[in-house]
Order: C-alpha cells, then structure tokens, then sequence
C-alpha cells in the first residue's frame, strides 16, 4: 500500500488530479462553514439539538446546516432533481431513449435538465427552511427583500457546490459529486470527537467498547454486501462466417445485491422528514386546532417505536421500486438474444426475462432488509449504548456512501496506475 502510494505521487499527472481535488474539497469545506446573515448561533443549536428531523439532516450536510451556511443544502436539490428526472424516465418515453439510448450526448443533455431543475428546488428549500426557522423564532423575522437575499445566497452556494462536483469529474479523480457528499460527511468527524471527549463518562466505558465493536462489524458487513453479487452463467453460441469461426465462449451477467445504493434511504428520509416539517410550520398557526393537529402529529412521529418500524418499511418498500426502475430483465433478455448469448438451461426471450427476475427478486430482499437494518440502525445502538457520537460508523445513509465512496475511488485509482504504469505495478 506504501509503495503504491509512492507510485501514484511520481507520477506527474495523477499527482495534479489529486491536488486539485484535495483543493476543491478544501473550497467546499470552506464553503460549508460560512454562515448566512441574521442568525442567532445560540438559538439555532437549541433548535438542531431538539429536533431529531433536523438534527439528522444536519449530520447527513457535514454540519453545515447547523451552521446555516451558505451551503447548508449541500448537494440536495441536485440529488433530488436528478431522482425527479429518472422517475420522469417512467412516464416520458423519450427522456427514457435520451437518457438510455442516445448515447454520451443524450446522457450529458439529460445531466443539464437535472442541473437547471436543480436550481428552483433549491430556491424552494431554502424558503421553506427559513420560514420553519423563523416561526421557530431561531432567526428574527426577515423582510421581504432580505429573505429574498438569503434564499438567493442559499440557491447560489448549492449551485456552486454542484459546480466544483462537475469540476472533479472533469479534472480529478473519481466522481465529483459523492466525494463532495463523502467530504461533507467525514467534516464532522472532529466536531464529534470532540463532543465525545467533552462529555466522557468513565462509567461508560463499556457502553464505548460495546458501540466501537459494533461499528467494526457494521462496517466489515456493508463493504460484503456492497461488493456481493450474483453471478448468472452466459453462453454464447458459435457461429461461422466465412472461414473463421465466432462465439462459443462463456461469461457470466453480474447482479448485485444492492441494486439500488443509498437512493431508498435517501427516498425514506425524505418521506419521514416531510411529516415532522409540516407539523413544525403549523405549530406557529393562530388557529388552535391546526395547532393541536400539529402537536398530534408531532408526537406520533416523535415516537421511537413507530418512527423505526415505518422507516425499515419504507427503505425496504423503496429498495424494490427503485430497482425495479433502474434495472430492466426484459431488455436485458433482448440484449443477451441479439447477442447471441443465452443462459444454459434457460430458452431466450421471456423465459429469460422471468428468470432473471425471478433471481432479481430474491436477492434484492437480502439487500432491501439490510438497507433496511443499516437505517435504523444508529437509533437502536443509541437507545442501547446511549452514546450519541459517530452515528457515521454504525449505519445510515452516511456510512453507505462512505464505504461506497471510497471503494469506487480505490478501484479507480489502481486502474490509472494500470494504464500509466503497467509493468511495474
């Protein structure tokens, strides 16, 4: 490992990709720590400390959104917008040949539709925060113009977020936009070392050991699942053209586990959180039954019991539907048949259209329930261990893209190291 990283500074090339996304990832820190005008520091870490919703969004930004930052939204609105896009995909048949089928050009006019829709869901969630925050009375009440100014700051720190994203892809290594979120992540690991030192507790020794054991094993199991895959046996027929004879090799069709990654959570989030904001934007109504319905809401959604069981329901529900719409059996049947390929045992066409669905469905249920456990799994270790720090390291969304994240770039890395320097390496 040494001795490749020697390898990957020599050369002149990979060392100016790398620097230039250390430098980047540098920008996007400092960016994340830049706080819009008007607000009440106090206040609005009263407000993210009781608020479970918001608290977990803020540790999914790397803090920036405790900090209200210009870019406390991250990479959200472009995540979302790009989701919206590829749901469009289901209902528009041509932006499902643009996205599919037309090749790098149609993929890249695709990304820009994603990019321009980024922008009012921007604008939409930063008015919206800002109102929740200021019925909250966490930040005095704006005017027209300067709430104007700040949803405006807001939109433009997303944007140019999702700018340096488009910049690593170009010009660095690996993909721009989940090392963004990778670094948003991994910026709190110091403010959470340093809450888990300020508040230690020699009695909990135990509770310490017990969590960081958990946190290996949790980790050891996402990197088996997120590499596992079943492999499906093709075969291809021979055939002869002219004097040469083509075809009669076997390969196999790789399906993974986890089909979907991290977008079920990240749709499962999204479901929960949306109650919980809703009930905080009515709490400040003037009418007292809108007010009770609130509270009533609130409460249901506060519940630990209930908040766990229909969040594992959702990812798992999630995990399905999104597979389903990313990952087609009957085009990979057809592929396989012009091709000339088939499964041993299996008749082209429908029949292997079934089968691998079939095979789909199994082995995505292996991988919706684990989803589904990595979820929820930081609140169950919290109400055992009852240590709140490093929620990164024993579940959620966080860890899944950490893990994923560096996987990816690990592989990428050791292919530019093939390709520029084969024989020694």
């Amino acid at each position: 490992m040494f001795e490749k990283f020697i390898r990957l500074f020599r050369i002149k090339d990979l060392r100016k990709k790398i620097l230039f996304v250390l430098f980047v990832l540098a920008i996007s820190r400092l960016v994340a720590s830049v706080p819009i005008p008007g607000i009440d520091p106090e206040k609005l870490q009263q407000f993210f400390s009781g608020n479970q919703f918001f608290g977990m969004l803020s540790v999914f930004t790397g803090g920036s959104m405790g900090r209200m930052s210009i870019g406390m939204l991250g990479l959200g609105p472009f995540i979302t917008a790009t989701i919206i896009m590829q749901l469009l995909t289901m209902i528009f048949p041509r932006l499902k040949e643009m996205h599919q089928e037309a090749g790098e050009k149609g993929r890249e006019k695709f990304n820009q539709y994603a990019r321009i829709a980024a922008v009012p869901l921007a604008m939409l969630q930063g008015f919206a925060f800002l109102n929740v925050l200021g019925r909250q009375g966490v930040i005095d009440n704006l005017s027209s113009v300067n709430m104007f100014a700040n949803v405006v700051i807001i939109a433009a720190g997303a944007v140019f977020l999702m700018w340096l994203g488009e910049m690593i892809t170009q010009k660095g290594i690996g993909n721009g936009i989940s090392l963004l979120i990778f670094a948003g992540i991994v910026g709190g690991i110091p403010s959470q070392i340093g809450q888990l030192v300020y508040t230690w507790d020699p009695t909990k020794v135990f509770s310490y050991v017990l969590f960081l054991a958990t946190s290996l094993v949790v980790i050891s199991a996402v990197i088996f699942i997120t590499e596992g895959q079943k492999n499906i046996p093709i075969s291809y027929a021979k055939r002869i053209r002219g004097n040469k004879m083509y075809g009669g090799s076997s390969t196999f069709l790789p399906l993974r586990i986890n089909q979907a990654g991290v977008i079920p959570i990240i749709f499962a989030i999204s479901i929960m959180l949306f109650p919980g904001m809703i009930a905080t934007f009515l709490s400040g109504a003037s009418n007292p039954k809108v007010v009770a319905f609130a509270g009533q809401l609130n409460a249901i959604f506060q519940n630990q019991i209930f908040y766990i069981v229909a969040y594992f329901c959702l990812v798992v529900a999630f995990t399905y539907f999104y597979t389903a719409v990313s990952f087609d059996p009957k085009n990979v049947a057809e592929n396989l048949q012009k091709s000339g390929g088939f499964i041993p045992g299996i008749r082209p066409g429908l029949n292997t259209s079934n089968y691998i669905s079939y095979i789909i469905n199994r082995i995505t249920l292996i991988g919706a329930v684990f989803l589904g456990l990595i979820a929820i799994l930081p609140m169950i270790i919290q109400g055992i261990t009852g240590v709140m720090s490093f929620q990164f390291l024993i579940g959620g969304t966080a860890l899944l893209i950490v893990v994923s994240v560096v996987l990816e770039t690990i592989k990428q890395i050791n292919a530019q190291l093939v390709m520029r320097d084969y024989e020694s390496f």
